[in-house]
């Protein structure tokens, strides 16, 4: 055991906290966090889960309409007749995107950024779903790893070029992304583990050929990020093991340092949040670093300031490659929740599911939030999202991972919308590297199976116009690279 302590006092990990969860966990403390309890999966109803897809509409009462916009200094452009209190008025895109970007002042950005790529890097995680593809694609994959591998996810290429070439990070589009659409305010949640390596990055950034000119015609220091840096945990022992766990210790007596899931965002970011509140922001939007998809929306933000509700949430139909996050389902209570595959949902009762015909909604990983009700019960948050202990089959050994889920909030909160979306406008993740080398379009011609071929071409499609549109770039002989500030001056 004093070798141990020691290997704990030399590690980087939160040894306080890694303790106090080992013993709560032992306790039985954490034994009232069952599985979520799958009642149902909801459909679409445009009511509380919006279908954002096509022309997109929002119908409010009129005195409401007029006392948000009041609320937020936003003046009203629609003609209404308002004889009738009771009077609807129904907002198109147009004016629904027209309101959202008149609220961007009032809005900030949120990044959760991954770990050290262990899973995003990881062979077996990686060839899981599809061993052919896998064996296809091998040489691109291995090359997108050893650039990856001990790195924070966000500072790696984002895609890989038409000519082979690695693009720019994820980080970079985001923040080449937030310039464009006027949004200056950026916040984010590092490690103990990569916080160092990611500021380092980011001022380099600021020489960026993505970022350069815009930041000085925007006169905005998008690389400054507000922080919060998330403690490090220690691996615990696999429950083959027995039920009582320990601290994993690997075949060389090595310890295994872990983030305890982006559900500890909310401790994390719990003074951040606090502060961007001060400086006068109502809104915020948290996503992970790895979804290309995950920009600032107008029309979503319009849509939760004029409905006052608590957040909302991006939900997309599930597809084979959705092997690793969480599906929208109906509780045991009759309310909206998000059950983890693999975590607190079994992915067979999901696939069961898709056989009986469900159709599936799949997490984007994104949340809006009204930031005056966030911090207001940031506390009750903190205490009511469940931890979880997930047992781990990686190159690194068999171990036990204690985690939150981030978007099991859903379940806690009780006056949520959910964003029916695209997924491949808004949801272009890259939770593994496969995923990435399909939306990039490396060798679609030659993928053997017929779906995955079908989802690759999609991705790279979504991929392209996002490119295009959003982040302003442009291919150039095979090759992304940015449009100038002139090419995007209407834009900007």
């Amino acid at each position: 055991m004093s070798d141990l302590n020691t290997k704990l006092k030399k590690s980087i990990i939160d040894i306080d906290l890694t303790m106090k969860i080992l013993e709560k966990y032992n306790s039985g403390a954490y034994d009232h966090f069952k599985p979520v309890v799958v009642k149902g999966f909801p459909p679409v109803d445009n009511r509380t889960i919006i279908d954002m897809k096509g022309d997109v509409s929002y119908s409010i009462p009129v005195l409401q309409l007029k006392k948000i916009l009041e609320k937020y200094n936003i003046p009203l452009e629609k003609q209404i007749n308002d004889n009738s209190d009771e009077q609807s008025v129904t907002l198109n895109k147009k004016e629904l995107i027209n309101i959202g970007e008149r609220l961007m002042p009032l809005y900030s950005f949120g990044i959760l950024n991954g770990g050290s790529a262990t899973s995003y890097a990881d062979s077996k995680k990686n060839s899981s779903f599809d061993k052919n593809l896998f064996n296809l694609l091998f040489d691109s994959f291995k090359k997108l790893a050893e650039l990856s591998t001990g790195r924070a996810k966000g500072i790696t290429p984002a895609f890989i070029n038409p000519d082979g070439t690695p693009g720019p990070s994820f980080i970079e589009l985001k923040m080449r992304s937030l310039l464009i659409e006027n949004c200056s305010s950026l916040f984010q949640m590092t490690s103990f583990h990569n916080d160092e390596s990611i500021q380092a990055t980011y001022n380099q950034y600021r020489e960026s050929p993505f970022l350069k000119d815009l930041i000085k015609t925007k006169n905005a220091d998008i690389c400054n990020a507000k922080t919060g840096i998330q403690p490090l945990l220690a691996a615990f022992t696999h429950s083959k093991m027995g039920k009582k766990k320990n601290i994993y210790v690997g075949e060389k007596g090595n310890l295994i340092s872990l983030p305890g899931g982006h559900g500890q965002c909310f401790i994390t970011l719990r003074n951040v949040f606090k502060e961007l509140l001060s400086e006068g922001v109502r809104f915020v939007s948290i996503g992970n670093v790895d979804n290309i998809g995950y920009t600032p929306d107008p029309q979503s933000l319009a849509i939760l300031a004029l409905s006052g509700k608590q957040a909302g949430f991006d939900f997309s139909y599930k597809t084979p490659v959705d092997v690793k996050g969480g599906i929208l389902i109906t509780d045991d209570r009759n309310r909206l929740n998000c059950a983890d595959l693999g975590v607190a949902i079994e992915k067979e009762t999901v696939e069961e599911a898709e056989q009986k015909g469900s159709s599936i909604l799949f997490n984007c990983a994104t949340g809006l939030f009204n930031l005056e009700y966030l911090v207001e019960n940031i506390d009750m948050i903190i205490d009511s999202l469940p931890m979880r202990f997930s047992d781990q089959d990686k190159d690194a050994g068999q171990y036990a991972q204690a985690e939150q889920v981030t978007w099991e909030v859903i379940g806690i909160l009780d006056d949520i919308l959910i964003f029916a979306i695209d997924k491949y406008d808004r949801f272009l993740a890259a939770k593994t590297i496969m995923e990435n080398l399909m939306t990039s379009g490396i060798r679609i011609a030659e993928i053997e199976s017929e779906a995955l071929k079908g989802i690759s071409a999609k991705l790279n499609r979504g991929l392209e116009k996002k490119l295009k549109t959003i982040y302003g770039l442009k291919l150039v002989n095979g090759k992304w690279i940015p449009k100038t500030v002139a090419e995007l001056e209407r834009k900007i």
